[in-house]
């Protein structure tokens, strides 16, 4: 049995694990990131919080389905979890979205966003922005198959494409006939040849604006804004006038924003998460890993930010970072750092 199949003690764990309550699933979530947000990443940032949407590494849809390794490998503890699947073939896509359901996921979401010439390359990514009908067919094709939400995360525009007609015309094609209810926005447009992804990321402006007139002329669906979100401050400004928020850099590099997520933008009674907790509930979860042959600096490099801001946390980033990846490193190296920011 895999460690993520369905069964009735999974179904109560998706069931328990958050309290969303009225808010849609979207209302707050971390974006998916490639080379960030694995299994490891995302079993972390359920220690901070319960009711954030997390999304995993964009997969292929040749990765899942012709790949070696279980690319739909999670752990139970991380609901909510999102699927980002890269592809633009919809019966390869609803052949992954069916896998996906089958191991429990809680939506599927459709990449129209990456600009990287590799995912050019293979036909999906925000090429596909200039190709609505496709996108369309992409995400019928995973509807008439799954039960869970299929969701599309997308730019504002690519390259001269950027109109705000273009835009409409991509969400409503998108969209029609209860197609797709749900998008995420990143909002700036991609320039697909000339600028890195990392460039993409930055370079284009900011046009927050334009998304917010996205969700009042499109009330009937349910918007997230993703891009350039640094705190949960600006998280409650872009709620009111958006159904949800997407945070990407910020939260890897300054995850204890997550720990106040819950308290702040869903529950008040809800307490805010200790970050030494947070480290030390993680104890378990890397000592069966360990026993499985995994390094630990593969996991405690996604930790490396908890103490953003607090007093040793220098010397905490330092000791993981020189001796996690040291062969045989076990808990004892994360014992050792987290004296620098406890022992102050």
């Amino acid at each position: 049995m895999h460690e993520n199949t369905p069964t009735d003690k999974t179904l109560e764990n998706k069931q328990t694990q958050g309290t969303q309550g009225n808010y849609p699933l979207n209302r707050f979530s971390v974006a998916p990131m490639l080379d960030w947000t694995d299994r490891h990443c995302r079993y972390f940032f359920r220690q901070l919080t319960k009711n954030t949407l997390l999304y995993t590494e964009m997969v292929t849809t040749g990765a899942i389905i012709h790949g070696k390794g279980d690319y739909l490998k999670y752990s139970n503890e991380e609901h909510p979890i999102s699927l980002q699947l890269g592809g633009s073939d919809p019966q390869a896509l609803a052949q992954c979205a069916k896998l996906a359901q089958e191991r429990g996921y809680d939506e599927i979401n459709l990449n129209v966003g990456c600009p990287s010439d590799r995912v050019q390359n293979g036909r999906f990514g925000a090429c596909l922005m200039g190709e609505a009908q496709l996108v369309a067919d992409c995400v019928k094709a995973m509807r008439d198959v799954v039960d869970i939400p299929v969701t599309v995360k997308t730019r504002i525009g690519i390259d001269n494409q950027d109109s705000y007609q273009f835009l409409c015309d991509f969400i409503d094609t998108v969209s029609r006939d209860n197609n797709c209810d749900t998008f995420i926005i990143h909002a700036r447009k991609a320039w697909l040849s000339g600028l890195s992804p990392k460039e993409n990321r930055e370079v284009p402006p900011l046009d927050y604006p334009r998304v917010y007139q996205l969700k009042r002329d499109f009330s009937h669906l349910t918007m997230a804004i993703n891009g350039g979100i640094k705190s949960l401050e600006e998280a409650q400004e872009h709620l009111k006038y958006m159904d949800g928020v997407m945070v990407g850099r910020e939260a890897y590099q300054n995850p204890s924003i997550l720990a106040h997520v819950d308290h702040v933008l869903f529950d008040n009674q809800l307490p805010v998460a200790n970050a030494v907790a947070a480290v030390k509930a993680m104890y378990p979860y890397i000592e069966k890993e360990l026993s499985q042959g995994t390094y630990l600096g593969h996991i405690t490099r996604h930790m490396l930010g908890i103490f953003q801001g607090i007093p040793g946390a220098r010397q905490w980033r330092r000791h993981l970072s020189e001796n996690a990846h040291k062969q045989g490193a076990d808990l004892t190296v994360l014992e050792n750092a987290l004296k620098f920011v406890t022992e102050k």
